[in-house]
């Protein structure tokens, strides 16, 4: 079968590989639609970030060259002999995370974790084993396009709850890629009243407000802080940073009103420097989220197949594997109408 192989930086290739035999406890999932991550991006644009290259994985045994994508949907083809709550023809979702399970719910990645297409071989091919743990089941109405965007809607989920924000607060969202957009219609789904989203893009920012946002801001055309505190006088009750570059993480902070909090949800490419000064006058706490827990994962599937969180408006693409790369990561580096980018598996199976 064919799949999307990370050899190295900007060396990705879509070629002919074997299914490994699955484990007691997997079941092989014929891979409906797969989407492109923002952690995919890094790799193939910086990595190795996640991928292991020069070990193998602790937790999945993998190792580079891989197939990527962890962000999919599918239908159950085969189940180990120690599968017990899935059958053959089960719809279901994914939750990539590998973590050790020796440890509450709400810290188990931070207890050390791997992800299935990023330590291991992933969603972008017509087959992939997946233990039974990290499966979810879908309703079989309910479209397997749309829920190779639960994934990343998880982050998002994560990232609002990470802020403890409360029916009819205010929030302000820095960077309006499909994590920043996915915030704000997460925050919506959360009862907030204001959702301010910022970007460089005016594309990006149709999409924010097509996704809830209440209000956009344009950093090039006026002074976002000042904007913000326009909006709201005495500034948000949470900041979420997704762009992942100084000037952003600076101005959440500022956007941010006093003993507010201030959510760190992108994935820093290169160190940044701040002045701890800048939130000791403030008082504004930081926090930061990576990834989302087992009961936030499902929560999120209950949201986007319940129509809570509206997730079609993020699909911004089609894609066939043979395309993945001039399609999918170059588009995604330079198209910033660009948001959520899915390769259609299905077709690939017909």
């Amino acid at each position: 079968m064919k799949a999307a192989v990370w050899h190295g930086v900007k060396d990705i290739r879509v070629e002919d590989v074997e299914l490994k035999p699955h484990k007691d406890n997997e079941v092989v999932i014929k891979v409906a639609w797969a989407g492109i991550c923002g952690s995919d991006l890094h790799e193939y644009l910086e990595g190795p970030v996640f991928i292991p290259v020069d070990h193998t994985d602790e937790l999945t045994g993998g190792h580079a060259p891989l197939t990527m994508g962890h962000e999919f949907s599918g239908v159950i083809q085969e189940v180990g002999p120690d599968v017990t709550k899935f059958k053959v023809g089960d719809h279901v979702s994914v939750n990539p995370t590998i973590t050790h399970h020796d440890t509450p719910d709400d810290i188990d990645v931070y207890d050390g974790y791997s992800f299935i297409g990023l330590s291991n071989d992933g969603g972008f091919t017509a087959l992939v084993n997946v233990p039974e743990e990290n499966l979810y089941s879908l309703p079989k109405d309910f479209p397997l396009e749309l829920a190779a965007t639960i994934e990343p809607t998880a982050v998002a989920v994560q990232a609002v709850k990470e802020g403890n924000l409360k029916f009819g607060e205010t929030v302000a969202i820095f960077g309006a890629g499909p994590i920043g957009v996915l915030v704000a219609a997460a925050a919506k789904a959360a009862g907030a009243t204001k959702i301010i989203s910022i970007d460089l893009s005016e594309v990006r920012l149709d999409k924010a407000k097509e996704m809830g946002a209440t209000d956009v801001i344009n950093p090039a055309n006026e002074d976002a802080i000042q904007k913000i505190h326009e909006i709201v006088p005495n500034g948000v009750d949470v900041s979420f940073e997704v762009a992942g570059v100084q000037p952003t993480f600076e101005q959440a902070i500022d956007a941010t009103k006093a003993r507010g909090k201030m959510v760190i949800v992108s994935i820093f490419a290169h160190p940044i420097q701040f002045d701890p000064m800048q939130l000791m006058n403030s008082g504004v706490q930081i926090t930061t989220t990576i990834a989302y827990s087992m009961k936030t994962f499902q929560q999120t599937v209950d949201l986007v197949t319940s129509g809570q969180i509206n997730v079609k408006p993020v699909i911004t693409k089609h894609i066939d594997l043979d395309d993945i790369v001039e399609d999918g990561f170059e588009a995604l580096t330079s198209d910033k109408s660009q948001a959520k980018i899915l390769i259609d598996l299905e077709k690939e199976q017909a």
